[in-house]
């Protein structure tokens, strides 16, 4: 067969055959003479289970894998594991469909979400809703809780609910925003700084990566002292520095 036979036989585009080749999903046959490639009953075999697998939600990156660890695998032992992948899929979906329906159920969404639940729970207990610099501390926390990894988010999770079910803590954090909010316009060396850096170190919870492990040159700490006014960027630097000098 020629490819325009195979795809024509498979019920697929001989495009969609030349990208499954540059994928290596397909085996690719030698040219004959004639310059024509021919394509065997094996290829077209390989070629509608490779469509059947995508029919059934994969990704072609994992049908690739799936084709690369079936080798010596019978039929039953695939059909099993595809299975149990499907399983996990929809109670992946079942897990996100839930999580929208809350989302509806709650009605206008905030400014910063959608929101993990968790974290949507914790960020109510936030004070300083009046406050710009808790509004980005809300975005800071968002962004952590979408990109961290999943132990790390567990962690944090956890330290914020040991910390905002603290009466002092919830004080100690309306005071840093009010001092982080008054030095807007400041310069870096303003002596209110210094009385601003030792509030919010006290308000950071307690069980987090050190700011050693972070470093000061972190792309994202740069990105982040950026976004704040000079005097505010320079409260947070001194915070992590004292967190660090603690060994917190």
């Amino acid at each position: 067969m020629r490819i325009g036979e195979l795809a024509a036989a498979v019920g697929v585009t001989t495009r969609t055959v030349r990208h499954y080749h540059h994928l290596g999903l397909l085996p690719e046959p030698e040219r004959r003479a004639n310059g024509y490639r021919h394509y065997t009953l094996r290829h077209a075999v390989a070629l509608a289970r490779i469509r059947r697998l995508t029919e059934l939600g994969l990704g072609l990156a994992e049908v690739r894998d799936m084709l690369a660890d079936d080798a010596g695998k019978d039929l039953v032992e695939v059909l099993a594991e595809l299975d149990e992948d499907l399983a996990r899929q929809e109670a992946e979906i079942r897990e996100r469909r839930q999580r929208l329906r809350g989302l509806l159920a709650a009605g206008e969404l905030p400014a910063d979400g959608p929101l993990s639940p968790e974290l949507a729970d914790l960020l109510g207990s936030l004070p300083g809703s009046d406050s710009p610099m808790a509004a980005k501390d809300r975005e800071i926390l968002a962004l952590i809780d979408t990109g961290a990894a999943p132990e790390d988010r567990e962690r944090l999770l956890a330290a914020l609910r040991g910390a905002l079910g603290d009466p002092d803590v919830l004080a100690r954090t309306r005071e840093a925003y009010a001092l982080l909010d008054v030095l807007e316009n400041a310069e870096p060396d303003d002596p209110r700084v210094e009385r601003a850096a030792r509030t919010l170190a006290g308000c950071i919870p307690r069980g987090l990566p050190p700011a050693s492990d972070i470093g000061q040159d972190n792309a994202v700490l740069r990105a982040l002292y950026a976004d704040f006014a000079p005097a505010q960027a320079e409260v947070i630097r001194r915070a992590l520095e004292i967190l660090e000098r603690e060994g917190s």
